[in-house]
């Protein structure tokens, strides 16, 4: 817990609060039926023949996270800890975004309890993601632009927790990666493992086997722990994440941490790898997907890649906007540009893996979102 003394009573309260929950059945119960009859789960375990035929290289399974309600996996996280505010009594909830999706699953979670919701954006991606930004006022949430820095997450989740900070009685904080101070990393991770566990289940009855490799991408890195953490202790299967590589592995030209200008260091409550320069000062990043543009990862995947656990790789930009438009082609589902980023690494390295593999990539959202920009830049 790298906050302000004043954060730590309230993190402490929620370390608390969390570790009860967890163990009661009601509030499993309950968590199971909101992902059940509210969020639309189980998600599918889809074949992917077309991609599989096309790419000449392993059976592809996509994890279809984009067919949840709000469109993207951020819905299994804020469900469970709008379950944990209602439990401490708080009836206003803060949050930020980056791709927006977050923030529409905040809002929308607001809504349907009735509770005050202001979320967090920074103009750059408010720009960019316009499409998510009506929805969340529409849902009845106040969207507040950052025009701080670089406009993007970074500064979007410096504005949270000063908010946090100084509402801290009445807010609670739904923090949408597995970034962050404990118990956040811990508890992200935990509502998103349905994700895994899920697919788990599904492959084994499809394949009668264990996929050789899982793969995902990486931005704060939520969606990619939610599928990798069920799979951890069978070592025979991969685990590959795919950061944002922007316009190539130059400073401040792309937002993969693990690659050159990543090193370990602090940032908003956690310790983990971070873009920073010899100073500790934090480096510029980018990415044409909003939601990996953030100079941090979770905690958790540092420790997995130093344990060599979790490979990590990256693709461009453009290598990315190329796997968009192939997946929408090949298959008839317009992936969101995160999750294009994880498809793009299977375009790239298909014949690695070999024929009588069969893999799964997880589709964490739907490109809805993404269109306009993605018709933008490539003159469509």
């Amino acid at each position: 817990m790298y906050v302000p003394e004043t954060l730590m009573a309230p993190l402490q309260e929620l370390a608390r609060e969390y570790a009860k929950a967890r163990r009661e059945r009601k509030f499993r119960q309950e968590l199971e039926y909101y992902l059940r009859d509210y969020v639309g789960r189980p998600t599918p375990l889809y074949f992917a023949e077309r991609l599989t035929r096309e790419l000449a290289g392993p059976k592809i399974y996509l994890k279809r996270e984009d067919l949840l309600h709000t469109g993207a996996h951020k819905i299994n996280n804020a469900i469970g800890q709008v379950l944990l505010a209602k439990r401490m009594g708080k009836r206003r909830i803060i949050a930020e975004t980056g791709a927006g999706q977050h923030g529409v699953a905040t809002a929308t979670v607001a809504a349907m309890f009735g509770m005050e919701c202001v979320v967090y954006m920074g103009e750059v991606d408010m720009a960019r993601q316009a499409l998510n930004v009506y929805r969340m006022r529409l849902l009845g949430a106040e969207v507040r632009g950052v025009d701080a820095g670089q406009k993007t997450l970074k500064e979007a989740i410096s504005e949270a927790m000063r908010d946090w900070v100084t509402n801290v009685r009445s807010t609670h904080y739904i923090l949408g990666s597995v970034l962050g101070a404990h118990p956040y990393p811990m508890m992200v991770r935990d509502f998103q493992s349905v994700i895994g566990r899920e697919a788990r289940r599904q492959f084994l009855a499809k394949e009668k086997r264990l996929p050789d490799a899982l793969v995902a991408c990486v931005g704060g890195g939520s969606n990619s722990i939610g599928l990798f953490h069920a799979f951890l202790k069978d070592k025979k299967v991969r685990m590959i994440g795919v950061e944002g590589g922007g316009r190539g592995i130059k400073p401040g030209q792309h937002a993969a941490r693990f690659q050159k200008g990543g090193s370990l260091g602090v940032l908003q409550g956690t310790r983990t790898f971070v873009l920073q320069d010899r100073d500790g000062q934090i480096m510029l990043t980018h990415s044409v997907s909003a939601g990996l543009d953030y100079a941090a990862v979770g905690p958790e995947h540092s420790y997995l890649r130093d344990l060599k656990r979790i490979e990590y790789s990256f693709a461009t930009d453009s290598e990315a906007l190329a796997a968009f438009q192939f997946c929408s082609r090949a298959e008839g589902i317009i992936p969101a540009l995160e999750s294009a980023h994880a498809i793009a690494y299977v375009m790239k390295n298909a014949r690695q893996f070999g024929k009588r593999s069969a893999i799964i990539i997880n589709l964490s959202g739907r490109g809805d979102k993404d269109v306009t920009q993605v018709a933008e830049l490539l003159k469509l």
